[in-house]
């Protein structure tokens, strides 16, 4: 009897295993595009109709921006001697300008889309993650330490320290939507700011490591580290997770970064070389052919509708979905 419901027990399990094995989605077109660097891109943003701007560096060694001018197929490196540490966050403002920032306060800006920067300072000396600024007079910086303490702090248009705000957990972002709106998001944590930055408010929305949102007005889509992903369409006052990264029947996905087209397709990049899509509002992900193990940091939309991913290794690639 026994002998017997053990059988049945593993025909089951072999085919639920069997059932929630799909095949591999494959891409169009994939292109490894010379990025001129070796170093590690943590954040790719496009700055114009054809301007894409790459950022990284190594640690405490050096920073490093790469740049495209054609739609992200051509790139161009320099790094900058002032900036001697690795950029971590980047920020492009309503007026255009482009913030990198990074280890031990340093932060870069460029009034010309990337073709010249200024070398700042916040003076705290934080490892800052991600910066904002909503409007010119102010800019907020997020800065962690191992996940366990963050604190944010909000800077004049001269990076002198108006105000500092320090909280118990990790933060990995910030997210400004307009002169007063925000987020900022981390460790099992989502705050949002409606003054620019005075005052944060937890949000109803926990359960992972939160690294990355794309924003679409009121819409907003949220990735976490261990693979969950949330949703929201009324700008946070009500969230839902259309992906549970803490359930073991689902394949395990560290994500780092994600963005969509339009309210049904969209795509997410992993810490292994990974991407994965969905094509009906998050309800199911399904995961390409892996081109690379390398880590995928950041992932934005070309003007053609093409892919472009960049992370490790001074890694940028060139996508065409099916």
């Amino acid at each position: 009897m026994l002998r017997n419901l053990f059988c049945v027990l593993a025909a089951l399990i072999t085919l639920s295993v069997g059932s929630c094995k799909k095949d591999l989605l494959h891409w169009q077109k994939v292109q490894q595009l010379n990025s001129n660097t070796t170093c590690k891109l943590n954040h790719l943003r496009f700055v114009g109709n054809n301007i894409c701007i790459a950022a990284g560096g190594i640690k405490y060694d050096q920073s490093e921006m790469v740049r495209s001018t054609d739609g992200g197929y051509t790139w161009s490196a320099r790094s900058d001697s002032n900036a001697p540490k690795e950029m971590l966050g980047m920020e492009v403002a309503p007026n255009g300008k482009v913030y990198l920032c990074g280890i031990d306060g340093e932060v870069l800006r460029s009034n010309d889309s990337g073709k010249t920067w200024q070398f700042k300072r916040v003076n705290n000396w934080l490892v800052n993650l991600g910066c904002a600024f909503p409007v010119p007079n102010r800019g907020i910086f997020v800065s962690s330490v191992l996940q366990r303490a963050c604190t944010i702090t909000s800077v004049d248009s001269n990076f002198n320290i108006i105000d500092q705000q320090n909280f118990p957990f990790g933060l990995n972002n910030i997210y400004m939507v307009s002169p007063s709106s925000g987020y900022v998001i981390g460790y099992g944590t989502v705050m949002q700011t409606t003054d620019t930055g005075k005052t944060w408010n937890f949000m109803d929305v926990n359960g992972d490591n939160f690294m990355a949102m794309d924003i679409h007005g009121m819409e907003v889509w949220m990735c976490g580290y261990n693979g969950s992903i949330y949703h929201t369409t009324n700008g946070g006052a009500s969230w839902q997770r259309v992906r549970n990264g803490n359930d073991i029947s689902l394949p395990r996905y560290n994500l780092l970064d994600i963005v969509f087209k339009d309210s049904r397709n969209g795509w997410a990049v992993c810490d292994d070389g990974k991407v994965i899509r969905t094509d009906d509002a998050g309800l199911h992900w399904e995961e390409y052919d892996r081109f690379t193990t390398s880590a995928l940091r950041s992932i934005a939309i070309c003007p053609n509708g093409d892919l472009l991913v960049a992370g490790d290794n001074g890694g940028i690639f060139r996508i065409t979905a099916m």
